[in-house]
C-alpha cells in the first residue's frame, strides 16, 4: 500500500512474514530531478514484490533515484544490493555500511558462535542460522556513498540535514529537514514498541550512547517524526520521556535480577518481563532469544559502567551480579 503522508513524500507498507515488527514504512521523497528511498525490507521476495509495486505506482526512474539506508538491520537494508544492481545509488553511515558489507560474508556471523556460548545461550542451542539478520541480509557488498553528521541531501523543495543517531545500531542515522519540521528517524524512535538495544561489543557503552542519542533528537523541532515500524510520532519529545523511562525500569528489573548472585546473560534474560505474547523463556523463537539476550546485556554492561554491578568469567560464560554481593 502506497500513501501519501506529506506532500511528495509517500509511504510504501512493506509487510515482514513471521515477524513480530508485522510490517516496515519503507519511504520514497519525488521530486523532478531527483528521488530518494528511505529503507527497504528483507531481502525476500515478498518485500522486493512490495517495493517494487510501490515503485512502479509511483512511477519511479530508478536512473536517477538513490536510496538511504538509515541502518544495518536486514528488515532496513535488505533489499540495498538488489536496488544497487540497479543502478541505484545506496547512501548510509560509515560505520553501519561497512559492518553491512562484513555481514554479507558468512565469515562474519562465526563470531555468534563464541557469543552464544559468552551469553550461555547454548543451553538453548540458540545458532545464528535462526537470526532475520543472517537469513534476510544483502548476500553481495554494497557501493556505498558514506555520508556523514550535518551532510545535505536536497530533494525538491526538501534539504535534508544527515543527522547522527548512534544506538540502535552502531551507525545508525536519520534526517532532518528544519524548515518542515520533519524527521526520518529508522528505528531511533519508534511509536508503541520500543527499539531493540542490543550488545555491540565492549568498546562502548551502548546503552547510554543510546540515551544521548535520544537527548540530542529532543532538542529538534519536529512535528513529523516519521518512523520505520507503526506509526507517525507527532510528540516526539513525550515518546523520548516514555522510552527513558522504559529503559530506566528495565535497569531496576534487572538489578533486582542479579542482586541475590552471579547470574549468566541467558538466565538474566529469561527472568525479564518482555512484552512477547509467549508463556515462558521456553516458548520464545530462538531469534527472539538472541535478541532479549543481547538487550539484558546491553543492560548489565550499563550496570557495570555505571559502577553497580560487576562481572565474571567462569568456564567461557559471564556472570553478573551487583556490587557488595
Amino acid at each position: 500500500m502506497v500513501t501519501e503522508v506529506y506532500p511528495d513524500i509517500f509511504k510504501v507498507d512493506i509487510p515482514l512474514p513471521n515477524n513480530p515488527l508485522r510490517a516496515i514504512n519503507s519511504y520514497i521523497i519525488l521530486s523532478e530531478d531527483k528521488n530518494l528511498i528511505i529503507d527497504t525490507g528483507f531481502n525476500t521476495e515478498e518485500c522486493k514484490n512490495e517495493l517494487m509495486k510501490g515503485i512502479k505506482e509511483l512511477n519511479l526512474d530508478l536512473s536517477k533515484t538513490y536510496l538511504l539506508v538509515t541502518h544495518l538491520h536486514s528488515d532496513h537494508s535488505g533489499l540495498a544490493a538488489y536496488l544497487n544492481d540497479m543502478g541505484v545509488s545506496v547512501y548510509s553511515g560509515a560505520i553501519d555500511g561497512e559492518l553491512i558489507n562484513e555481514m554479507s560474508q558468512k565469515s562474519y556471523w562465526d563470531r555468534f558462535e563464541e557469543f552464544a556460548k559468552l551469553f550461555d545461550l547454548k543451553k538453548d542451542n540458540v545458532c545464528f542460522e535462526d537470526n532475520p539478520g543472517y537469513k534476510y541480509r544483502n548476500k553481495e557488498k554494497i557501493n556505498f556513498t558514506y555520508l556523514k553528521e550535518g551532510e545535505k541531501i536536497n530533494i525538491g523543495k526538501y534539504s535534508f540535514q544527515v543527522i547522527d543517531t548512534p544506538g540502535h545500531t552502531p551507525g545508525h542515522i536519520g534526517l532532518y529537514e528544519k524548515e518542515h519540521k520533519i524527521f526520518f528517524g529508522g528505528d531511533h524512535i519508534l511509536d508503541k514498541i520500543t527499539p531493540n538495544i542490543t550488545f555491540w561489543g565492549f568498546d562502548k557503552n551502548i546503552l547510554s550512547v543510546y540515551f544521548q542519542s535520544l537527548k540530542k533528537v529532543y532538542n529538534y523541532e519536529i512535528e513529523y517524526l516519521f518512523t520505520a515500524h507503526r506509526s507517525i510520532v507527532k510528540d516526539h519529545r513525550k515518546r523520548i520521556d516514555e522510552l527513558l523511562d522504559h529503559h530506566q525500569k528495565r535497569l531496576e528489573e534487572i538489578m533486582n535480577i542479579i542482586k541475590d548472585g552471579k547470574i549468566s546473560v541467558r538466565d538474566t534474560a529469561s527472568k525479564v518481563k518482555w512484552d512477547l505474547k509467549c508463556n515462558g523463556w521456553e516458548d520464545f523463537p530462538n531469534a527472539q532469544k538472541w535478541f532479549a539476550a543481547g538487550e539484558a546485556m546491553s543492560h548489565l554492561e550499563h550496570i557495570v559502567n555505571i559502577g553497580k554491578g560487576e562481572k565474571f568469567l567462569e568456564k567461557g560464560i559471564l556472570l553478573y551480579r551487583l556490587k557488595n554481593n
